[in-house]
Formats: structure tokens, sequence, C-alpha cells
């Protein structure tokens, strides 16, 4: 390298350093502890005493964390499609030329600048079984169908059944979908014009279109969101731990059916002070989710259409 060289390089590493620094200290280092933790009865108040793989082993047939693995897998296999295809319908409508486009961008993105703590009260008064106004909503809808049918259905318990608190929190996460929105309207944006007017040369309709040019040209956000979704559905924590504070076995929920990944972590570590345990269990998630996302990156090899490739 000649001098010049060096120099810039110096300069460029200066004006990243306070990057550098912090990823040493908030990322690399919180991993490197985790793993060594991990193998370690550590409960914060005393020094950590090595125990080797005990933890592992005791996971093995921790039927709790069983539990927190099938409730986080379930609310992100359901949750992560049906919030992608949402953000990506709604960011095709806003896409077009109508009057107020702005207003409604604008409308749809809001809710998902809710803070996580509030967002869980204002869904736990929301999915109320007596006076929520989920329930107000369907209730019509239920009489009719009692009445026309004479079946009976009843409006759902959803913060007491078992069967109905994952699909709460689904329908709780959908508010939390305008960044994804964003993400879809900026790769609209970025499709040729040209591809579309070739393809009403060839007498292409809306849907033809939507399939062949928007879909394809979109994919690289559809991937990217997806990833994104799943890493946060995987440490989801806030909404469900506040939406289950005082009902049946707090922040559990009936039969342990809100217990996830990140609640079981939060109160080995911090209630029962099981800190290496913890870290156990983080350190399995972490490497779930990195193998998840080289999963879904293979996939789409032959899936995903990059713009000038």
């Amino acid at each position: 390298m000649t001098r010049t060289e060096k120099q810039n390089t110096l300069k460029g590493l200066l004006f990243i350093s306070p990057w550098i620094l912090g990823f040493l200290a908030f990322s690399l280092y919180p991993l490197v502890a985790t793993i060594y933790f991990s193998f370690t009865d550590y409960s914060v108040l005393a020094p950590p005493v090595p125990i080797g793989a005990e933890n592992y082993q005791e996971l093995a047939g921790d039927l709790s964390f069983r539990k927190a693995v099938f409730n986080t897998v379930f609310f992100a296999a359901l949750s992560v499609p049906i919030n992608t295809a949402i953000a990506c319908f709604l960011a095709i409508l806003l896409n077009f030329n109508v009057v107020g486009k702005s207003v409604f961008r604008t409308a749809f993105f809001l809710p998902s600048l809710v803070p996580m703590v509030c967002l869980g009260i204002i869904w736990r008064w929301l999915l109320n079984g007596e006076v929520g106004l989920v329930n107000q909503f369907l209730s019509p809808f239920a009489d009719f169908a009692n009445a026309v049918l004479g079946t009976s259905f009843n409006t759902p318990a959803w913060l007491e059944d078992p069967q109905f608190t994952k699909l709460g929190l689904v329908v709780a996460s959908v508010w939390g979908l305008g960044h994804a929105m964003v993400i879809f309207l900026a790769g609209l944006q970025e499709a040729p014009v040209e591809l579309y007017e070739a393809a009403e040369l060839d007498g292409a309709g809306f849907w033809t279109k939507l399939r062949h040019v928007t879909l394809p040209m979109v994919s690289p956000y559809i991937l990217f969101n997806m990833i994104m979704g799943f890493i946060a559905s995987f440490q989801v924590f806030a909404v469900p731990f506040v939406m289950m504070d005082g009902v049946n076995e707090p922040p559990g929920g009936p039969g342990g059916s809100m217990l996830f990944a990140a609640t079981y972590i939060y109160l080995k570590a911090f209630q029962d002070w099981e800190m290496g345990y913890a870290c156990a269990m983080a350190l399995i998630f972490f490497l779930l989710i990195v193998s998840l996302t080289l999963t879904l990156m293979k996939l789409s090899e032959r899936r995903v259409h990059y713009l000038g490739k």
C-alpha cells in the first residue's frame, strides 16, 4: 500500500470507529459472554461455576422450554406470511395514483410507531372477551349465524382460551407491518416502467402484470421482510408479556399458551436467577434463527429476481 492509501485507510477506520466500538461492546462481547456462561452455573450474584454441558442436558428434558419453542415457532409460522402478504397488498394499493395517497400511507404506517408496551395494553383491552371491540364487532355475525344456521357460535375468549391466545397475538401483530409496507413501496417505485408497458402491449391485465411483473420485481423485498419478520417473531416479548399480565398464569397465559422464547429466557435469567441456563436457551435460539435465515437464503436463490441479473 502506498502512503496515501494507508492514510485513507486510517481515516476510514477512524470514521467508522464508533460503530466498531459499539459492535465490540454491544454485539460481539455479549455473544462471547453468552457462549461462556451457557456452560456455567451463574446466578449473577455469585461468580460463575463451570458445569460443562449440564444446562443443555437439562434443556433437553425441560417441558416448559419445549412449550416455548412450539409457541414461538407456531406464532412465527403464522404471523410472518400473513403480515408479509398484507403489507405487500397494502403497498400495491397505495402505489396507485389516487387522491390523498400520502394521507393513506401515513395512516397505515403510524400504528407501527406505537411502543410495544402501549400496543400490549391496547390489544389487551381490544381482545377482552366481554367488552373488547373485536368481539363487539364479531358478535352480530355470530348471532346471525346462530339464527340462520341454528348453530351455537360464541365470540372467542381471546385471552382466556389457549386455542385463541396465539391467534389474538397474530391479530395484534398486524399493527406492526407499517415498516414492511414502506419497504415494499420502495421496491415498487424501483420497478421499471417499461416492463409494465411491454406487458400492456401484450394484452396483460392487472392480475397478469401482478403475477409476472410486480411480484418478481419485489421478490427481494419479500425475502428481506420475511427474514426480518422471522427474527422479530422469535424475539417477541413485550406484547404477550403485557397482554397476559394478571390473566390466569402470568406471563405464560392459560396453559402456557403465551410462553415464548424471550419470555422464558427472561423468567429464568431475572426471576429464577439462572443466568447460565438462560444463556444456553438464548444461544440455542440464536443458532435456530441463523439456521432459518440461511435456509431461506438458500431456498430463495432460484425464486428471487434481482434487477440487472
